[in-house]
């Protein structure tokens, strides 16, 4: 497979990641794509769910 990548990019990702080499450095910037990507989408739920004020998460531990 052929890619066009922006060569300043690819050296800063390398430089700033201490990557080896270009796949390496490449595979970290798209899972790191990835990995804000999902975040973001979690925060579409944020104040969406009610929680139980009688929860006790302590007692909940000691249950293990």
């Amino acid at each position: 497979m052929t890619m066009q990548v922006e060569t300043k990019l690819l050296e800063e990702v390398k430089k700033i990641g201490n990557y080896p080499n270009k796949n390496a450095a490449i595979n970290a910037a798209l899972k790191e794509y990835i990995a804000k990507y999902k975040r973001l989408e979690c925060l579409k739920y944020f104040g969406t769910f009610d929680f139980d004020p009688d929860f006790d998460y302590k007692q909940q531990r000691k249950q293990r």
